[in-house]
């Protein structure tokens, strides 16, 4: 996999700071699906429709037989506060552990994480506060040239250098990974989607926040379908042109065999945001079949490797040059995309983890 991304984005777009959703819904007098959601169809090829309406009408677009694919891991706490000798105060956001037992880590400046660390070298040791281990950065992550912009190092593979293990501290002592653009501090519970079952992720797969348990089961009784599958999250806080990171993902047999079935039956398979797409696009083989899979991925989905299986996608709004803008472009054709970002923009919807959501249909 390439420290950066072969392509850019085509859909441009210009976002401010007065569009962030800086807390959750509920501070805003509202229930998780009563966010906005913009529909973006194509009605037939070329056709471009778009609606503005609450998230709790999505069910009114989908029809029964189509498969909603969501993400069941859950958020787990993965931000700390600690200092690197020689250099003070930084919070420390960690990815995941790798299969040899070392982590992957991001240092943020203090006390709001609102920027990257760029300038640690390797052998640096940073102390965890509340008497966590100590880290030191081995090397970039996942290969010496992984910052696309050679202006430092974002995330770093460490190893702990006591025998408390970092996971056991984080458990204890870590919040969520939150970031400069939010108001406060919000409880992992803020952070957790009604699918979550399976801790792991370092950061909440955000698109599926705005369901709820009493939407999701009135979508069931219509006759829409739904399909775990698992992808443990990594840091989503992609420098412009870096791509995503290996993550853990698992997809079952149940859950191929039933998105198999409903593309035969020329239903749609819409993926609950971009974690559950690359997760499903993972066990996807070149004929379009989805088979029984699971480790790491490194798949980005993009024009060098289109979305096979997923044709429909609820999301979130991204950053203007984010690596998930390929993916949407994969999914709902790069003229679908510009007029839906456009609309939003227009429109005022909310960005980032607590905003509003989107939903892309196009023609198949």
């Amino acid at each position: 996999m390439t420290a950066g991304l072969a392509h850019a984005p085509h859909t441009v777009f210009r976002v401010t700071d007065d569009l962030t959703a800086d807390a959750p819904a509920e501070t805003r007098g509202l229930g998780r699906d009563g966010v906005r959601l913009l529909v973006a169809s194509e009605p037939t090829p070329g056709e471009v429709r778009v609606e503005h309406t609450t998230f709790a009408a999505i069910g009114t677009h989908l029809a029964p037989g189509d498969v909603l694919v969501v993400n069941n891991s859950a958020t787990v706490a993965g931000e700390v506060d600690g200092r690197v000798a020689g250099r003070g105060a930084v919070v420390v956001h960690v990815a995941t552990e790798l299969d040899d037992g070392t982590w992957v880590v991001e240092l943020r400046t203090a006390p709001d994480a609102a920027h990257p660390v760029l300038d640690a070298v390797e052998g640096d040791v940073v102390e965890l506060a509340s008497g966590g281990p100590r880290l030191r950065l081995d090397s970039p992550y996942p290969r010496p040239d992984s910052s696309p912009t050679g202006h430092g190092t974002r995330l770093w593979r460490a190893t702990q250098r006591e025998d408390c293990t970092l996971a056991e501290h984080l458990a204890t002592h870590g919040r969520p990974i939150a970031y400069g653009y939010l108001r406060s501090r919000f409880p992992l519970e803020a952070y957790q989607t009604v699918f979550a079952r399976l801790p792991g992720s370092a950061e909440m797969a955000s698109a599926a926040r705005p369901f709820t348990a009493d939407l999701v089961a009135g979508l069931v009784s219509c006759g829409v379908l739904v399909a775990p599958v698992t992808l443990h999250t990594g840091l989503s806080s992609q420098e412009a042109g870096e791509a995503p990171q290996p993550e853990r993902f698992a997809v079952s047999a149940e859950t191929a065999a039933l998105v198999n079935l409903v593309r035969n039956r020329g239903s749609r398979v819409v993926a609950v945001g971009t974690t559950a797409t690359r997760a499903i696009e993972s066990a996807t083989g070149p004929d379009g079949v989805v088979r029984t899979s699971a480790g790491w991925t490194d798949v980005v989905i993009s024009p060098d490797r289109p979305a096979r299986v997923v044709d429909g996608l609820v999301t979130g709004w991204h950053n203007p040059d984010a690596s998930h803008l390929l993916l949407v472009e994969s999914v709902a054709g790069a003229a679908l995309a510009q007029r839906a970002y456009d609309e939003a923009v227009a429109h005022r919807y909310a960005w980032h983890e607590f905003g509003d959501a989107g939903l892309f249909l196009p023609n198949r």
